[in-house]
């Protein structure tokens, strides 16, 4: 990787698709999707000048004929009249909003479709050689179904945004998706198709919702081998969780030879994270990324599209880890170890919890697991039955 030298003298190798109105997607004060978590990372990476005004792509809104790759008419209709109060609890239900998990806010379909756009927008910038990555960390929503909202995502952006890829500009994609939840809308979405694969390293759906995403799932029709899981233990620490990422996307992706790459980058397996049981520290978050470009210029010509995703430790663990993805999407070094004192102080007047002054989280940040080595050996048999069928070519 080359130096951090500052902004000005590097080549721009990616855009950063954002902007305010990205906010607008926000449920209640009390919901755990907490948008605000896109504001904190982009102070800090403005704090650190690792992202400047050039970077900066505006994301626009998806069509409603965008939507439809991947939502049936229907549902896009009753999103719509929800964000206007036209429809009432019973007849939303069915639907999977107006639920604990997502309830209806005023604009819902606006503020959807805008994340949706900014993957779109993500996704031209690549496809059309304007960028060689793009970044759309208010993407990522990808528990979204056909017809159904489910676990905080109302528009599935990644399902949209792969649909359109095909239909747009005739690629092969891989979806890689590190979130601790298991990416179930995208993988049901293309669970037939030989044209999508897609990968989801999350923790067992015996603890965590939505419960989906065993090894056995593999795909259907012909479609069958190009869907793999990797259902984690909780209490996986960071060695055991790299080792499987690692070893599984190199594989896959020599298996399947993309012509591109979207990555969903949820922040939901830190040890901080209050939804979640997994053990990871800010070490999986500054190498998740890595593997990902480097096989991006290995088989993609160096085509990558990142999004975001869960996340909810939004003051201790998003901030830094979707900063350290920017920063290897530009190949940028940490300038130092500490974050900007500048940032620490703004914003440790609003945050609930001491914030983490340094980019690696601090030595001794949990209890010694005693069931590690078990864990260890779990899941690396979750690993080789994922890649059996690769390897028995």
């Amino acid at each position: 990787m080359a130096k951090y030298a500052g902004n000005d003298n590097l080549k721009k190798h990616a855009v950063y698709v954002y902007s305010e109105d990205q906010l607008g997607y926000k449920f209640s004060d009390t919901h755990p999707f907490n948008q605000k978590r896109l504001t904190l990372t982009t102070d800090l990476l403005r704090k650190m000048k690792a992202l400047s005004n050039e970077d900066i792509v505006p994301p626009r809104i998806a069509t409603d004929e965008e939507l439809l790759l991947a939502h049936d008419a229907r549902y896009i209709d009753i999103v719509k009249k929800a964000s206007n109060g036209e429809v009432t609890a019973a007849q939303t239900e069915s639907f999977g909003i107006g639920t604990d998990d997502t309830p209806i806010f005023p604009n819902m379909h606006e503020a959807s479709a805008r994340l949706v756009g900014g993957t779109l927008t993500a996704v031209d910038y690549v496809m059309e050689n304007k960028a060689s990555h793009a970044l759309n960390l208010g993407g990522g929503l990808h528990h979204g179904f056909r017809g159904r909202a489910s676990g905080f995502c109302v528009y599935n952006d990644s399902s949209v945004a792969i649909k359109y890829i095909q239909e747009k500009y005739n690629a092969r994609v891989l979806y890689i998706d590190t979130d601790a939840h298991h990416g179930d809308g995208v993988q049901w979405s293309f669970y037939e198709d030989p044209n999508v694969c897609t990968i989801s390293i999350h923790e067992t759906g015996r603890y965590l919702f939505p419960g989906t995403g065993n090894v056995s799932e593999r795909g259907s029709g012909q479609g069958y081998g190009t869907s793999f899981n990797l259902p984690i233990d909780a209490f996986t620490e960071d060695d055991s969780f790299l080792e499987l990422y690692s070893t599984a996307f190199r594989e896959i992706a020599a298996f399947f030879k993309p012509d591109v790459i979207i990555s969903q980058n949820g922040a939901d397996a830190h040890y901080f994270d209050p939804l979640t049981h997994l053990y990871g520290t800010m070490k999986i978050y500054h190498e998740i990324p890595k593997l990902a470009h480097q096989l991006a210029h290995e088989f993609c010509d160096g085509k990558w599209i990142a999004v975001g995703g869960g996340g909810y430790d939004i003051w201790r663990v998003v901030p830094r880890a979707w900063s350290l993805l920017w920063m290897e999407m530009n190949d940028m070094e940490l300038p130092q170890d500490a974050l900007p004192s500048e940032w620490l102080a703004h914003w440790q007047k609003e945050s609930p919890v001491p914030l983490i002054p340094t980019w690696m989280d601090p030595d001794n940040l949990y209890e010694a697991i005693p069931r590690k080595a078990e864990i260890t050996e779990k899941n690396k048999q979750v690993l080789d039955k994922a890649l059996y069928s690769i390897r028995s070519h």
